[in-house]
C-alpha cells in the first residue's frame, strides 16, 4: 500500500513539474510579447511626436504667411 501511495505521489510531482515548465514557457512568451508591445508603443509615440511637430510647424508657417498678406 505504501508503494502505491509513493508512486501516486511521484506521479503527481511529475505532473507538477511538467505544469511548472509549461507555465515558465508561457511566461517567457508573455514577457516577449510585452517587450514587443512596449517597443511598438515607443515607436508609435515617437512617430506621433514627429507628426505633432510637423503640424505645429505648418501652423506657424501658415500664421506667418497670413500676417505677411
Amino acid at each position: 500500500m505504501e508503494d502505491a501511495n509513493l508512486q501516486a505521489l511521484a506521479a503527481k510531482v511529475e505532473l507538477l513539474i511538467e505544469r511548472i515548465e509549461q507555465i515558465k514557457a508561457h511566461n517567457r512568451f508573455l514577457l516577449a510579447n510585452e517587450k514587443a508591445w512596449r517597443e511598438e508603443r515607443a515607436h508609435l509615440i515617437e512617430k506621433n511626436e514627429i507628426a505633432r511637430h510637423k503640424v505645429e510647424s505648418m501652423i506657424l508657417r501658415l500664421k506667418a504667411l497670413e500676417q505677411d498678406s
